[in-house]
């Protein structure tokens, strides 16, 4: 997944900042090795970027991705890496907030949301949202800076899933604007799992 054609100009606004090769291995891999969330599911992608998340899904084995992107030059970047990888990947432009996406549509999501820096809040927006998606039983995987670890948790509850720190990792944000001081800054980041349990069937009289 190193070879995925990155960001041509990050967005400050959008707060892009491209997925790791390696974190986006570790991701999806604990997905499938450890819970079986990948391979001959129906995955969608939120804030795909240039696709990494999605290219690797399909790489493993998922029967359907859908990649979602508000940034039209990024949407075509993962439209082109889709192409390049020869992977089936429907790219979507849109907004995560306004999705035109069936509710309980897939098996599990995976994404690396904004961090809310830039417009606070907005991780949760894509956490809500993704857990609208997934059908009772399935994920969502994704990535939260460790700082907000107490509140992505009371979070989590409250929409009804099972959510669990399943690594602990550090993001590289490489120097890209001019208001970054450092030529790359590690970001603490939790890589949790939440998990949409089955109803508990009810039994007649």
């Amino acid at each position: 997944m190193q070879e995925v054609e990155p960001f041509a100009k990050p967005s400050v606004l959008l707060e892009q900042h491209p997925t790791p090769a390696d974190l986006a291995a570790r991701m999806l891999y604990t997905a499938e090795a450890s819970f079986g969330d990948i391979d001959g599911r129906i995955v969608a992608d939120l804030g795909a970027g240039c696709g990494v998340l999605s290219m690797g899904a399909a790489l493993l084995g998922a029967d359907h991705v859908v990649a979602v992107e508000i940034d039209p030059s990024a949407a075509a970047v993962a439209q082109e890496n889709a192409v390049e990888f020869e992977v089936q990947v429907d790219v979507m432009l849109s907004d995560v907030s306004n999705l035109p996406l069936r509710r309980g549509g897939f098996d599990t999501v995976v994404m690396n949301p904004p961090f809310g820096t830039k417009a606070k809040g907005i991780d949760m927006v894509f956490l809500q949202q993704a857990l609208g998606l997934v059908r009772r039983g399935g994920a969502v995987y994704s990535m939260h800076k460790s700082s907000t670890r107490e509140h992505v948790m009371s979070k989590g509850k409250e929409w009804g899933a099972k959510s669990e720190v399943i690594a602990q990792l550090l993001f590289p944000i490489p120097k890209v604007h001019r208001h970054h001081k450092h030529e790359s800054l590690d970001v603490h980041v939790d890589l949790w799992r939440f998990h949409l349990p089955e109803l508990a069937a009810t039994t007649k009289p």
